[in-house]
């Protein structure tokens, strides 16, 4: 019998939202919750794929730079064809900037990518070979990107069947199942955002915002032909109150995957369920990268307490039935106390050589920011005469200033 249970890492569809799963893996990291397996769709794919291939740092200082402009340029136009959008070239440039990992196999995590088979419309699992094939179907949004040929099959996006595969990551063996869901309330917020939005701004503001996509085209394809700009200027040019294209295809992505999500999860609850507060963030929205990766933070920091009873419950199943007679707070910070002891016991037992270097690396480089913040914070608080004096900051360590 194995001394700890699988762990598997859930991570759900949400185009611009996906960014908030690198918030809370991040959150995960910090409360070092093992992740054994990882079970992705659309985005979470993405995600879960650069997570596994040890490159989640490189891509999150990547998108802390990104803004609307750039998020443009990796986008491939097609029209028209069965998308609006390619994204095969550019995709692969996206993945491959941050790590040199093709296959699965060479993943440091097992991933699974969740897709749909546009002929049967049965859920399918990708697991093996090229990862940018997986990829590319996993996030195939249906009318916006073209499907994706794999074996004879024409896949689509995971998100049209399973937009958080839970059932997934049970089906492949894992005990605790930690979710992020990324579609709570985004009907509802959408809907207060346009009504606000309609109140507040004036006719000449809604016209401007109407060309808003074809302006930011125009941009990355200035040299196409009068022809293709007249196909894009009749795709988005629609009245105040008409909603385009691509809003209008989201949005009924969106529809679909709340009502989706909601039976499927519960029909396949996970043991800790994670909900980023993000429901007024459009398909396109990328420029709120900062706020996107710490609302994921915020929202799975909140729940490292019920991980941690969930791991109590599975690891000490002896330990479970006492859990219920604790009264006071003091009686459930003196149980927290006892089980995180025992359970970094374990975790050190079970550990290989390798996790034991990644980890006392991590913590080198933790050390190594904390001893620069307070560097940095140490300077800030020297005289102008000290600083004259190039005065070496190593010499006030230990005093009582420091």
């Amino acid at each position: 019998m194995p001394l700890r249970k699988t762990v598997g890492l859930v991570l759900g569809c949400g185009s611009s939202r996906g960014w908030a799963h690198i918030g809370a893996i991040e959150a995960l990291e910090d409360a070092d919750i093992p992740i054994d397996l990882i079970v992705g769709c659309s985005i979470g794919s993405y995600i879960g794929a650069i997570y596994a291939s040890e490159s989640i740092k490189s891509l999150k200082d990547f998108v802390l730079k990104m803004d609307g402009k750039k998020v443009f340029s990796y986008f491939d136009i097609v029209l028209p064809r069965s998308g609006l959008l390619d994204g095969t070239k550019k995709l692969r440039e996206l993945f491959s900037i941050h790590t040199d990992v093709q296959n699965f196999s060479e993943l440091k995590i097992p991933v699974m990518m969740v897709a749909t088979d546009l002929e049967t419309g049965q859920k399918v699992v990708l697991k093996s070979g090229k990862l940018l094939n997986a990829l590319r179907a996993s996030m195939s949004i249906p009318g916006l990107f073209a499907p994706a040929r794999i074996k004879n099959r024409w896949l689509v996006d995971g998100g049209l069947v399973d937009p958080v595969p839970v059932s997934v990551a049970r089906a492949v063996g894992a005990d605790i199942v930690i979710a992020v869901d990324l579609s709570s309330g985004i009907i509802s917020k959408q809907k207060q955002k346009k009504q606000k939005c309609q109140s507040k701004k004036a006719p000449v503001e809604q016209e401007e915002k109407k060309n808003e996509h074809i302006e930011k085209l125009s941009k990355y394809y200035e040299n196409a032909g009068s022809s293709f700009k007249n196909k894009i200027n009749y795709l988005f040019k629609k009245e105040a109150s008409t909603p385009d294209i691509i809003e209008t295809v989201t949005t009924s992505f969106n529809i679909m995957q709340d009502r989706i999500t909601r039976i499927n999860l519960a029909v396949t609850p996970p043991n800790v369920l994670i909900q980023p507060h993000l429901g007024e963030l459009k398909m396109l929205d990328f420029d709120q990268v900062e706020h996107t990766i710490e609302e994921g933070y915020n929202r799975a920091k909140e729940k490292v307490e019920d991980m941690r009873i969930e791991a109590a419950k599975e690891f000490l199943p002896e330990v479970a039935p006492k859990i219920a007679k604790l009264k006071t707070v003091e009686d459930f910070e003196k149980a927290a106390k006892v089980l995180k002891k025992r359970a970094k016991k374990v975790r050190e037992k079970t550990q290989t050589p390798e996790e034991k270097a990644a980890i006392e690396e991590k913590k080198k480089q933790k050390q190594e920011e904390i001893k620069e913040q307070k560097r940095q914070e140490l300077i800030a608080r020297l005289t102008d005469e000290e600083k004259e004096k190039c005065m070496d900051v190593s010499q006030l360590v230990g005093t009582e200033r420091w």
